[in-house]
């Protein structure tokens, strides 16, 4: 449980990098440890602030068919900017809009990969069976 805990972590923080060199206007300052920061601090407001957005905007988020939720993600990009010294977000309408896309796409992608790659139990009993 905490392995998948820092999988994910590790997997966000990549995704920040990753993010932040795609979208002009969003810069993480501080290097290795900059992305661990912003992403831990994503995660908390993400988990205690979020759950609240989400639950408050519920029916707007059904009648946009989800496409609010990538507002609610700006939103909490924009209060993880006001948090920190780490992260930089240019402007909300375009620069934390469009973070939430990207950031929402390459964790997608990043946790696709991840899912796809062996296990060591499973290496173990494949090793085992041959």
């Amino acid at each position: 449980m905490i392995l998948a805990f820092l999988i994910s972590w590790a997997i966000l923080a990549v995704a920040f990098a990753i993010t932040s060199w795609l979208v002009p206007g969003m810069d993480v300052s501080g290097g290795v440890w900059g992305y661990i920061w912003v992403s831990a601090l994503f995660g908390i407001v993400n988990a205690i602030i979020g759950t609240f957005l989400r639950i408050l905007t519920l029916p707007l988020t059904l009648v946009t068919l989800g496409l609010f939720g990538l507002i609610v993600n700006a939103i909490l990009l924009s209060i993880t900017d006001w948090l920190t010294g780490h992260l930089t977000i240019d402007e909300f309408w375009w620069t934390a809009v469009w973070a939430a896309i990207v950031l929402a796409l390459v964790g997608i992608i990043i946790n696709v990969f991840v899912a796809l790659l062996p296990t060591p139990r499973e290496e173990r009993r494949q090793a085992l069976t041959h």
